[in-house]
């Protein structure tokens, strides 16, 4: 590398400065990408490019199925990540020894609730999967009734905690329909969302937490970026605290 480090704001410098990064380049910006354009992120890691937020951070935020296999000791116990036909057979077989019947289903990269099945069996999962009606890969977990649904927002000194609560539906999401109260974090909920955080290498967070009815957390999902409604921070602040997390990492690259 010769002279001072590429600054990278922005999607727009990035994507046209794409092919001269180099090592030592920096990309400080949440990358848009289309679907299966994730291997962009392995390709600036491998050129020794630093990412901000982190690589793994932004794949998990984008994949549900990425996020089972690397979080997976912090979820519902039984959570496994399906990538085809064969690792269904072997889940299937998992839940039938486990006498686990009903079933979560989630579809990678779907949002807001409108991804997810509960399903009263799974061999309903393997007909509809072998003919070809559910898409691989997804993600499997046995389904906990009466959890509440815990929504966390983390920007670095900012922390916002609201359940999340759907009386007529499974789906605790606000955009299926439900509603939001206020709550304080207990001191196991918040260090579920630092471990979390942690592994994946997340500078601030949007999380979902489950809490069991014997009190039990688990993480349900994390992103980098989702809606605030329900929320009490304002979009302008939201911004002012992401831009604050940005230049911050910046001193420090």
């Amino acid at each position: 590398m010769t002279g001072r480090p590429r600054v990278i704001r922005n999607n727009e410098a990035l994507f046209s400065q794409l092919q001269e990064l180099e090592k030592g380049d920096i990309v400080c910006c949440r990358i848009r990408m289309k679907t299966q354009e994730e291997h962009l992120l392995v390709d600036l890691v491998e050129r020794g490019v630093c990412l901000f937020p982190s690589a793994t951070s932004q794949l998990a935020g984008r994949s549900k199925v990425f996020q089972a296999r690397i979080f997976q000791p912090l979820m519902i116990p039984g959570t496994c990540a399906v990538y085809d036909i064969h690792g269904l057979l072997e889940a299937i077989s998992f839940y039938q020894r486990k006498k686990k019947e009903r079933l979560v289903l989630k579809h990678d990269g779907k949002h807001g609730g409108l991804g997810i099945h509960l399903f009263k069996s799974p061999e309903d999962i393997f007909t509809l999967c072998n003919n070809h009606v559910i898409p691989f890969p997804f993600v499997l977990q046995p389904f906990l009734k009466n959890c509440r649904d815990i929504r966390v927002i983390i920007l670095g000194d900012y922390l916002e905690a609201y359940q999340r609560s759907n009386p007529d539906n499974f789906r605790n999401n606000l955009h299926c329909g439900g509603k939001a109260f206020r709550c304080e974090l207990t001191t196991t909920q918040d260090a579920i969302c630092r471990q979390a955080m942690d592994r994946g290498s997340f500078p601030y967070a949007h999380i979902d937490l489950l809490i069991s009815e014997d009190e039990t957390v688990y993480l349900n999902e994390i992103n980098l970026r989702g809606g605030i409604r329900g929320a009490t921070i304002t979009a302008e602040r939201y911004k002012k605290q992401i831009d604050k997390l940005h230049e911050e990492a910046l001193k420090h690259l």
